[in-house]
């Protein structure tokens, strides 16, 4: 096995990974970006909405009003100097991105536009062409970033074992090469996790293939603290077509416009579950069409977007608008069939403002950390703007941090712990080939059924019982046999860590909700699951 040396190397390439390795290479760091896709492959390539940010400019907004909204939406359990910080900083990150070349939407007179999404109780969402803010984003940064020569980049490439030391020290990573089935060792200063969600552990979800938790099994197999990940935010209006097992997001921005929601009965609805009605948070939404497609009998409700002027509804949603086409679905003045799906993780690795997880030298950005700004239910928009000023904050500390200069033989002879992963790795790869799809299916079935949008003991006991039966079937906590098996592996650990700390949450907060513990708890308590519990 080759073993390289590194001073930088991020896992993963949504927008936190590309943004952490421009910051880290204008300090003339030498970053590795390990990515398993093609490096423009990423949640942050689907979001629509935009990116929320306090700017001077816009006038009815203020730094409290959006940490009042946010704390509202995050049910208690979001950490208010938290979001003071980061919407404190949104203002220096987002004119940051505009002086990289992100071509925000602006009106005639080239003032930016902001617009409204559910729960924010001001415009205050910046969007670039219309409605395809982060594949702009995303494209934006990996342009940057391809031409930067302190950056390399190892595509289609997964990291499957974190080299953590006795002394709780990230000492670098184990990767694995699909094209050339081989392994390679990277002793690295700092290691940053920026592997995005795990959605694909539901049947339905918004989550493109790659969203299968990858960052989040080998930190928490290495020892990090893992964080709330009960709080799956399932995204109310999401297209009734699966396409190569992902459903097409209908933002919540198109109701932020005027799009009203309605049944099988073509009778709005949301009304009556809560009197913010469509633009009440997503969790609640979600709620409400869960039980009306349980009152109905159906499986999904209906979007119309006639109360749109067309004029506008073109301007502002023209890659929804062709994506539904491509559906064979019309978009304009129609109504759109919708249904809720798993769409972000508020949970994940517990960090710091800096990304530092509880491992030295290991930190954690984007949607796979859990920084506490979300609680138990992301305020829309707040996704994007936390991915760019926690990658800001991670870099900055590794570009002020003197790191001890070690020698790879010094690694290796030192630290029996890391030479024992690397033996492993190094050996005879396991010769049994798993059949992984009805698998997976189970997998996702019991994850959408019984630790979905609405939960109890019964369903999680049997979602809980379903994993460990999968995990003797599977058999493969370590070494695997190739990608698909290592995806399984990472799908099976988060599952597992879902529905563990669901049972242990017997009440209903933002968006975990048990019918057998409706109530709300008087006092808000983070749950923490560490590897061994």
């Amino acid at each position: 096995m080759n073993i390289l040396k590194q001073e930088v190397t991020i896992i993963g390439s949504g927008i936190a990974g590309l943004y952490a390795a421009l910051k880290l290479a204008e300090q003339n760091q030498k970053v590795l970006i390990v990515t398993k896709s093609s490096l423009s492959e990423s949640n942050t390539r689907y979001a629509q909405g935009g990116i929320a940010g306090v700017l001077p400019e816009n006038k009815q907004d203020s730094i409290e009003l959006h940490v009042k909204d946010t704390l509202k939406a995050g049910a208690g359990l979001s950490d208010k100097e938290m979001a003071e910080f980061i919407s404190r900083k949104s203002a220096s990150v987002i004119n940051d991105l505009i002086n990289y070349g992100l071509p925000f939407d602006r009106d005639k007179h080239n003032n930016l536009c902001f617009g409204l999404e559910g729960a924010h109780s001001v415009k205050r969402i910046l969007h670039s062409g219309g409605d395809v803010t982060g594949k702009n984003m995303e494209t934006t940064l990996h342009n940057l970033v391809q031409n930067n020569t302190n950056i390399s980049i190892k595509r289609y490439t997964n990291a499957v074992e974190l080299l953590v030391n006795s002394d709780n020290i990230c000492n670098g990573l184990i990767i694995y090469d699909e094209n050339s089935d081989g392994y390679e060792a990277i002793i690295s200063n700092a290691v940053i996790i920026a592997t995005g969600g795990a959605g694909q552990v539901y049947s339905n979800t918004t989550n493109p293939a790659i969203a299968t938790g990858d960052g989040i099994a080998i930190a928490y197999k290495a020892g990090a603290v893992i964080q709330d990940m009960e709080f799956i935010q399932f995204h109310p209006t999401a297209l009734c077509q699966d396409h190569d097992g992902t459903r097409f997001l209908i933002s919540e921005a198109v109701r932020g416009e005027g799009a009203v929601l309605k049944n099988e009965n073509n009778e709005t609805f949301t009304g009556k579950y809560d009197k913010r009605g469509d633009l009440a948070p997503r969790d609640v939404v979600t709620r409400a069409i869960f039980w009306e497609l349980q009152k109905t009998g159906t499986n999904k409700v209906y979007l119309d977007t006639s109360p749109i002027p067309v004029d506008k509804i073109k301007q502002r949603f023209p890659g929804i608008i062709k994506s539904c086409k491509e559906n064979n679905i019309e978009f304009i003045n129609t109504l759109v069939p919708v249904s809720p799906a798993a769409h972000y993780l508020m949970g994940g690795i517990k960090v710091n403002k800096e990304g530092h997880t509880n491992i030295n030298n290991l930190f954690a950005i984007g949607e796979t950390s859990c920084s506490s700004l979300h609680g138990a239910n992301r305020l829309a928009s707040n996704s994007l703007l936390e991915c760019i000023v926690i990658a800001n904050e991670a870099a900055s500390f590794i570009n002020n941090t003197n790191f001890k200069y070690i020698e790879v033989n010094e690694i290796i002879n030192s630290y029996p712990e890391i030479s024992n992963i690397i033996q492993e790795y190094n050996s005879d790869k396991p010769k049994k080939i798993i059949n992984l799809l009805e698998l997976t299916v189970k997998l996702k079935d019991t994850m959408w059924h019984n630790a979905g949008i609405v939960r109890n003991q019964e369903k999680l006991a049997t979602a809980l019982n379903d994993i460990k039966e999968l995990k003797v079937n599977f058999n493969k906590n370590f070494k695997c046999t190739n990608e698909e098996e290592y995806e399984f592996r990472n799908l099976l650990i988060v599952a597992e860590l879902i529905v563990k700390s669901a049972l242990l949450r017997e009440e209903s907060r933002g968006a975990h909700f048990r019918d057998d513990y409706p109530e709300t708890d008087l006092i808000a308590k983070h749950s923490y699951i560490e590897k061994g519990e």
